[in-house]
């Protein structure tokens, strides 16, 4: 496979731009490559400069559930583009996307729109401590929400013991009040309460972990979460960023029947271009500004052209209801197809699937939390990755991402796909 141009893109690049990327992952680090420079993508494929094509199963990282260059959204964006790109003020368009969600998601009453992923989590942490005056926040291990300084904070040296730093530039002073539990230990939770309780904010969590890889939450362990922050009255935040309106069609507090105070949107809700939401419970939502005293603000949230893109894809969402039995059907053929490969060549594998997203983990464990996800052979996958991308398949360039499916995938995608895994899985042994 010829990436010449790839690599002479990236060179170019790095000049400009630090480390030539705009995002760390894409820089190919964790597998040892030269990035991929894409031109242009349709439907389920996606293709480099160099003029190859790839079966794509990142997707933009998620928002792409309907495939690449769906006619709806491309239409819906051409349309508003027509009429400015943006005008920093009010547009019925902002309404219908926002009525769109809390008919959608019934626990959200408001929404207030943002840019990106980052924003929507950094607003709701702000908004939880204004609303109850407290300062601590609970975020799980293995769980991102964005690069705010709040929550890029690692766990500390032991049970009950506050967060630290995860990267340079985010002083030690804020990281005190995270507190970092591992994901799937309710008991964690509980003790951190009966200390801490009467501090803490909020808890904020990945309904479904999708940034060790995907990692289901335990039976009860969302509702446990929710029945103990209602108890002790601090606020119940539920990062959707990823899973909203993908795993489910209200997402994934639709699909395992639990009502959060605020919920994070992004991804699906741009319909591919650069957006973010936090909506909830109106009390709440009502002490941001203009009407209550947390303060945020975005000239370009509710971006016309975001919020065009947004409506078409949930519009048709809506109006489609048999896309998630389809995504549901092939994520489950994925699934077996995976395993089916993995087992004729011998290869220890784990294979985490919610809905579209999915994780191969190359490891003898059934990942569950943080640390089982650390015993993946990051080597092994860098093997994997390389064999994928040579017969045409395209994931991200980290063991601890998902494979996110759309509804183009096809049959005969998911089989190529599922014939270059298992040669790929005999690579390794």
């Amino acid at each position: 496979m010829n990436t010449s141009k790839s690599k002479s893109a990236f060179e170019d690049a790095k000049r400009y731009i630090p480390g030539g990327v705009n995002s760390p992952v894409r820089a190919f680090a964790n597998v040892g490559m030269n990035p991929l420079f894409i031109d242009k993508a349709a439907g389920s494929k996606i293709y480099d400069i160099d003029g190859n094509e790839y079966i794509d199963y990142v997707g933009s990282w998620g928002p792409m559930l309907l495939g690449h260059a769906f006619s709806p959204v491309v239409e819906a964006v051409r349309e508003a583009a027509c009429g400015s790109t943006s005008f920093g003020a009010p547009c019925i368009s902002e309404t219908r996307l926002a009525k769109c969600i809390c008919e959608t998601v019934s626990c959200v009453d408001v929404v207030r729109m943002v840019n990106s992923g980052t924003e929507a989590t950094m607003s709701a942490i702000r908004l939880a401590r204004g609303y109850t005056g407290r300062n601590l926040i609970i975020k799980f291990e293995g769980c991102y929400h964005g690069h705010s300084d709040s929550l890029l904070i690692k766990a500390g040296s032991g049970a009950l013991t506050f967060g630290s730093a995860s990267s340079a530039g985010v002083v030690e002073e804020l990281a005190k009040y995270t507190l970092v539990l591992p994901y799937n230990d309710f008991d964690a939770v509980e003790d951190a309460f009966k200390k801490f309780g009467e501090e803490i904010a909020a808890v904020i969590i990945e309904p479904v972990a999708g940034n060790m890889g995907v990692v289901k939450p335990a039976d009860g362990f969302l509702l446990k979460i929710r029945e103990l922050t209602r108890e002790y009255k601090s606020v119940f935040i539920v990062d959707e960023v990823m899973t909203g309106f993908r795993v489910s069609p209200s997402g994934a507090v639709g699909l395992f029947g639990i009502e959060p105070d605020i919920i994070t949107f992004g991804k699906i809700i741009g319909g591919g271009l650069p957006v973010g939401a936090y909506g909830g419970k109106r009390e709440i939502m009502e002490f941001i500004s203009p009407l209550g005293p947390v303060y945020q603000a975005g000239t370009l949230s509710g971006n016309p052209l975001a919020m065009a893109a947004g409506l078409a894809q949930l519009t048709y969402l809506r109006e489609n209801p048999q896309i998630y039995d389809l995504l549901e059907e092939s994520g489950a053929y994925l699934e077996a197809g995976f395993n089916e490969a993995a087992k004729t060549a011998g290869a220890d594998v784990c294979i985490n699937r919610v809905g579209s997203m999915m994780s191969v983990f190359f490891t003898k464990e059934r990942v569950e939390d943080f640390d089982t996800a650390n015993t993946s052979d990051t080597e092994k996958f860098k093997i994997y990755f390389k064999s994928m991308l040579n017969s045409g398949i395209y994931l991200a360039p980290s063991q601890f991402e998902a494979v996110f499916l759309s509804a183009a995938h096809s049959r005969s995608d998911l089989d190529k796909t599922i014939e270059a895994a298992f040669k790929a899985m005999k690579a390794i042994q």
